[in-house]
């Protein structure tokens, strides 16, 4: 896992070690599950991926809920698919909730799981079907026959709800990776970040999302409801603009926080001359560890 505050080099390194272990990546940006929600999110773009398989980028429109619980459930089964593969999961993104809902055992009462996953069950064999229900529900793995196929199915679609064991940390060989720089060289990052989104075409994006008259969970995003403010008609442009980046650096800050103090987080200190000693870094420190 790869944390740390929004625009420190996440994306970055994230790319950089899961071509080192021929990995995939899971997105663990909130805000980055919606579609149309691209330029404010900065979310990475096909030719920034590098040909690495991204998981859970625009699985939802923007008129869509979206709980910690269901992104738990969805990564944990996407995790353990991958496990299947041989193929090494790197979990990058700044949203400390949701990134700490996978590596300790939250427990969400009265969520259901989203069925989302299901179809890629259908081709695996019931034995790996079983493996995944091991890792992802091994409370509920405990109380099912693992030989009968249909019984597994319906295992795994079952809510946890009525579990009250916890488990902390759920993933014991979890690696949570934290990039941290100097704060105010942080924040001139985010002020120039601010400002290449607006050239880059921020204000239409966001125009788009306004005429739809979108409301809930994905236009509380930063950047989104400053410009819908303006678009309103209550603050000038420069006030949103300047807004957008007070903002983002309050959330850098809360980021942080989060991290330090509800995190086991290895923290890497990023060189501001060659991203590339940093890279390095954290190369050694995962090989030295797996």
């Amino acid at each position: 896992m790869i944390v740390g505050p929004t625009a420190v080099g996440k994306t970055k390194l994230s790319i950089e070690v899961a071509k080192e272990f021929s990995s995939e990546i899971i997105n663990g940006d909130a805000m980055q599950f919606y579609r149309g929600l691209d330029i404010g999110t900065a979310k990475i773009t096909p030719l920034e991926m590098q040909g690495i398989n991204h998981h859970l980028l625009d699985i939802l429109s923007v008129e869509e809920e979206f709980s910690v619980a269901e992104y738990q459930t969805l990564v944990r089964e996407k995790i353990a698919l991958l496990k299947e593969k041989g193929t090494f999961p790197v979990i990058v993104g700044g949203s400390g909730l949701y990134l700490s809902s996978i590596v300790d055992d939250y427990q969400f009462l009265g969520e259901k799981r989203n069925a989302e996953l299901m179809k890629e069950y259908d081709e695996l064999s019931t034995e790996s079907l079983a493996r995944i229900l091991i890792d992802t529900k091994p409370l509920l793995a405990k109380k099912c026959d693992l030989s009968n196929r249909r019984r597994v199915l319906r295992t795994l679609e079952k809510s946890e709800s009525d579990i009250q064991e916890l488990t902390m940390p759920f993933y014991d060989n979890a690696l949570i990776i934290g990039l941290e720089i100097d704060r105010k060289v942080l924040y001139q990052r985010i002020e120039e970040r601010v400002d290449s989104m607006i050239q880059n075409g921020l204000i239409e994006e966001a125009l788009k999302l306004y005429e739809k008259r979108i409301t809930g969970q994905s236009i509380k995003a930063i950047g989104y409801k400053e410009l819908f403010s303006y678009f309103k008609g209550e603050i000038t442009l420069e006030e949103a603009i300047s807004l957008i980046k007070r903002n983002s650096r309050r959330y850098a800050k809360r980021q942080m926080t989060w991290f330090k103090n509800k995190m086991n987080v290895t923290w890497f200190n990023v060189d501001m001359n060659d991203f590339g000693n940093t890279v390095k870094e954290v190369i050694e420190y995962i090989k030295k560890r797996s």
